[in-house]
């Protein structure tokens, strides 16, 4: 028999036991659909985070405490007191770092803020003025602190949209104040629904960082120093300068017990590119799983078909076909199954991944890039010919190795 022949029969085999095709197939459609849903949202993921990031801009760095050699330590690096206003000013000194254009201090603290009767738990976040600049925040309604206020420890506040529409609702929350602690802050803006939602300034109260720092928190030190650079491409130099002002500050001789991270848009984009590409490796393997299960059931289904074509292989046989003919017959059944199965999981699972999109868009109010990941497709292919001829192979060998004589008087 040829090829054209040996397919045309193993359509034909498929096609007579409808229920007990649908069924194998159904468990090669579930993993491959799997594979190609974890691929694309994590490549989905990859693009939305790396676009968040980029939008901070590629020329600002940022110093946060910690130790470089060790995992980060949220409650550690909040808890240090490594970051200083000598600090600061030193980094503002163009004789330490010439390529510095502004330097941002700002410190992170979570109280719960009030107006009237509401009440609702909020990230506040002060920083500098330059704040705004560097990390590309824009207003809806009102305006932005000044230096000026930030000098003067000034009662004010720009809050997020998610704030403004929950504590005020329709009403315009310019002018209004708002308590936190016991001290009362003015609303002066609303930021714009266009900054980056995942920094999370939609749930921020935004102040001056010399207020929050002495009548909030009650600390001189910083959280976080953000400095931006003349350029992109001097970002390296700018980097190592900042390295030698800090380690000159905090008495530093040996780079390996350094008290600060110093992180660039490159290197946050490398850290989430590892997390996400092992994260999408470990769900993929998981998804395999179900791939193996559907094997299983191909391998169940061929042998069945093989004890119930028992006398039609020994008739084949006895009409000259050889061992190669059955062999390649019933791999062919095999791989059709599984083939069949990897073409509709590949569909479903591309159908899935923009449902899954547009309800994350929509939900989350992130631009959720819908993406048709072609490593997943193609390795869904491989993956289902694989399974095929593996689970296939032991069945269809069982078959052709079977006595023509043997096989006719078989019932």
């Amino acid at each position: 028999m040829n090829i054209r022949d040996t397919f045309h029969i193993a359509s034909k085999d498929l096609s007579t036991h409808k229920g007990r095709s649908v069924l194998t197939v159904l468990g090669i459609v579930i993993g491959i659909a799997s594979i190609i849903i974890v691929m694309s949202i994590g490549e989905s993921a990859r693009m939305l985070i790396v676009k968040e990031i980029q939008s901070f801009g590629p020329q600002n760095v940022f110093i946060n405490p910690g130790h470089p050699s060790g995992p980060f330590d949220v409650a550690g690096a909040v808890l240090s007191k490594s970051l200083t206003e000598k600090d600061v000013q030193d980094l503002m000194n163009k004789s330490n770092v010439s390529d510095a254009v502004l330097v941002n201090p700002s410190v992170t603290a979570f109280y719960s803020m009030s107006y009237g009767s509401e009440t609702k738990q909020a990230t506040i976040w002060g920083t500098g003025a330059d704040g705004f600049v560097i990390y590309n925040l824009t207003l809806q309604e009102g305006r932005l602190f000044t230096n000026e206020e930030v000098n003067a420890k000034a009662n004010v506040a720009v809050i997020g949209k998610n704030i403004a529409k929950d504590v005020f609702g329709l009403q315009s929350s310019i002018g209004e104040k708002i308590k936190i602690k016991d001290q009362k802050f003015e609303v002066v803006g609303i930021f714009s629904s266009e900054n980056s939602s995942l920094f999370g300034i939609d749930d921020m109260v935004v102040a001056p960082y010399t207020t929050v720092q002495q009548k909030l928190m009650g600390i001189r030190h910083f959280h976080e120093i953000a400095v931006q650079a003349s350029s992109v491409s001097a970002v390296p130099g700018m980097v190592i300068d900042i390295e030698t002002v800090l380690r000159n500050n905090h008495n530093i001789d040996d780079p390996s017990k350094d008290d600060f991270i110093i992180s660039t848009q490159e290197d946050i984009m490398n850290t989430v590119n590892q997390i996400l590409d092992a994260l999408t490796v470990f769900l993929a393997l998981v998804a395999a799983i179900s791939l193996l299960v559907g094997g299983v059931g191909v391998m169940n289904i061929m042998f069945v078909s093989v004890v119930e074509r028992t006398q039609e292989i020994g008739l084949r046989k006895a009409l000259g076909a050889t061992h190669k003919d059955i062999l390649r017959q019933f791999l062919f059944n095999a791989v059709l199954l599984t083939g069949v199965g990897g073409i509709i999981g590949i569909i479903t699972g591309s159908l899935f991944t923009f449902l899954i999109s547009v309800v994350a868009s929509y939900a989350t109010s992130l631009n959720f890039p819908f993406i048709f990941s072609i490593q997943g497709a193609l390795l869904g292919i491989f993956v289902a010919g694989g399974t095929g001829l593996i689970f296939g192979i032991f069945p269809a060998r069982q078959a052709s190795q079977k006595s023509p004589i043997e096989a006719l008087r078989y019932e």
